[in-house]
């Protein structure tokens, strides 16, 4: 993102000498650059990640695990993936967090009884989310959340 804004802004500074008058040419008025709303990457580092992750009725996988990142630490099982995954939803600018939508069209399956809690702190933000698989919105946010969250299927 940020060599985006780099590389938008160098262009942008050669299109404008490029606009300028030779020497002793009548010089029209440039218009001004119009300021552009661009999202900024979340500040905060990984280093502020702590979270407790429980999980439950997963016939394997069921307990609660310490996960903490930048640097990578804990008792997860995962941690460097789990790490990892959520770098992942924040260099896209997601919220791996998020509810469904309560409006969300979902299909009406049951995925399991698997359910999770997540607890902490993720980029310098309380996390309070709770996971399970009884629809399809449901499991689909459960896998994009592995492996913070276990595969609960083999």
């Amino acid at each position: 993102m940020l060599r985006c804004i780099v590389l938008t802004a160098t262009a942008s500074v050669a299109a404008l000498v490029a606009a300028v008058p030779a020497a002793g040419a009548s010089p029209l008025p440039l218009p001004l650059p119009v300021p552009v709303a661009v999202p900024l990457p979340l500040l905060s580092s990984p280093a502020d990640d702590q979270l407790t992750v429980t999980v439950s009725d997963t016939a394997r996988t069921d307990g609660m695990y310490e996960l903490e990142c930048g640097p990578t630490g804990g008792d997860h099982p995962s941690a460097q993936a789990a790490c990892d995954r959520l770098d992942e939803f924040a260099r896209e600018g997601q919220d791996p967090f998020a509810p469904v939508p309560q409006d969300q069209m979902c299909t009406q399956q049951m995925g399991g009884s698997e359910t999770a809690h997540i607890t902490g702190t993720w980029r310098g933000r309380d996390v309070d989310a709770t996971f399970n698989r009884t629809n399809g919105c449901e499991i689909s946010r459960w896998q994009s959340m592995q492996p913070v969250l276990p595969n609960t299927r083999s």
